[in-house]
């Protein structure tokens, strides 16, 4: 009898075999060892020392996000926006409380969020990029008051802690898939970085960037990422766009950080790769995640601009609360 022929693997790339996720082709691997870990969290994250918090890192007062108007967005800090596009109020990766971890436990914000989570406006929609706790905050889940009114949109397998925090319209994207609502499209794609919130989890659940698009206007959310070859695919597929949110921050030791987060030089590509107009620097400037000087990034990051002729002007940096029109 003849051998029976296997079925193709029809799963994406970024799909394992036996369950969870992987990084797209060409993305950087991950090279570090328990020896880099363990030096990383018992001598480098010792030794580094907070400097002076500058003192124009926030403005003074708390922003009005619901007199928001289209194309018009504010930074809460880290990865936290809320904008107005396509006639919807949005806010990403809501983390607004002072401990980035489980139990109390975790680095410490040294610059409070420009909202706490209770004094949020209603949303049209959560837009969630991965379950990293400086991304997904329960505390701060479990304080919004509409959490069964407010659609989120999420990567695959981020559904179910959304729904232990009480929320109910839950859509999980898989990269490349959209969710709509009226005039305005979430489109989940991909990102360079990993998933988990303790120490079995790895890798379980997606993560992604999003791109937000209505009214005109079209706008990347890095979320969390390192640089890889498939944001040029993104910008052939998805781009152009008006404006690129992306981490500028937390990104030594290098041998760690090269496979999940970019250096502020490496941010600039990204951005000149998906076809953004302009880039926004986040992910940095409220918690010290990893050793490096905490305000070097915005320096590095407008000189990056500069050397690789994206323009120093189109490299925005922003105060925690400041609104902007994009």
């Amino acid at each position: 009898m003849p051998e029976p022929v296997a079925a193709p693997d029809l799963r994406p790339a970024h799909h394992r075999s036996g369950g969870g996720f992987r990084n797209p082709p060409g993305s950087p691997p991950r090279r570090a060892r328990l020896r880099h870990f363990l030096k990383f969290l018992l001598w480098d994250m010792r030794v580094a020392k907070l400097p002076p918090v500058p003192a124009d890192l926030a403005l003074p007062g708390k922003p009005d996000l619901a007199a928001l108007v289209e194309g018009e967005l504010c930074w809460l800090g880290h990865a936290c926006f809320a904008l107005r596009i396509g006639g919807k109020l949005v806010l990403t990766d809501p983390y607004l409380s002072p401990v980035a971890g489980p139990f109390g436990l975790g680095p410490k914000r040294f610059l409070p969020a420009a909202l706490g989570a209770a004094e949020l406006p209603r949303f049209d929609a959560i837009v969630i990029s991965h379950n990293h706790y400086d991304h997904i905050d329960t505390k701060a889940l479990q304080a919004y008051r509409w959490r069964t009114e407010t659609p989120v949109v999420c990567p695959l397998g981020v559904g179910a802690l959304l729904r232990r925090q009480g929320y109910t319209q839950i859509t999980e994207l898989d990269w490349w898939q959209d969710w709509s609502l009226d005039a305005l499209t979430v489109t989940a794609l991909p990102a360079v970085h990993f998933s988990g919130r303790g120490p079995f989890d790895r890798d379980k659940t997606l993560w992604a960037s999003m791109a937000l698009t209505g009214g005109g206007r079209k706008v990347w959310f890095g979320g969390d990422t390192g640089y890889g070859a498939v944001f040029r695919e993104i910008g052939r597929r998805a781009g152009p766009f008006d404006l690129a949110l992306v981490g500028i921050g937390a990104y030594e030791p290098r041998i760690i950080m090269e496979a999940s987060h970019t250096t502020p030089e490496e941010a600039v590509m990204i951005a000149r790769d998906i076809g953004a107009a302009r880039a926004l620097g986040m992910h940095w400037g409220s918690i010290m995640l990893t050793p490096e000087d905490p305000f070097e990034a915005p320096i590095r990051f407008r000189h990056a601009a500069l050397e690789q002729q994206y323009g120093e002007q189109n490299a925005w940096i922003l105060k925690v609360g400041e609104v902007r029109s994009f």
